[in-house]
């Protein structure tokens, strides 16, 4: 992939809000020590999640009370 962009990402999530809270929250995730589960070469963390989320490798984990 040579660019990501919001469009990729968003046939993998409902709407930019939820775009914004996943990346924020991965991006978390990969400070903290989590794995890539894209291969990432050189590119800031956001790309990174942006990436996973365009690839469909994180996905939304909804709540039974929403």
């Amino acid at each position: 992939m040579a660019r990501v962009t919001i469009e990729d990402c968003l046939k993998n999530v409902p709407s930019r809000f939820a775009l914004v809270h996943m990346a924020a929250q991965r991006v978390r995730q990969v400070r903290e020590g989590a794995d890539f589960l894209v291969k990432s070469s050189k590119n800031e963390d956001v790309v990174t999640a942006l990436r996973e989320i365009a690839a469909n490798k994180v996905i939304i984990k909804m709540d039974k009370n929403q």
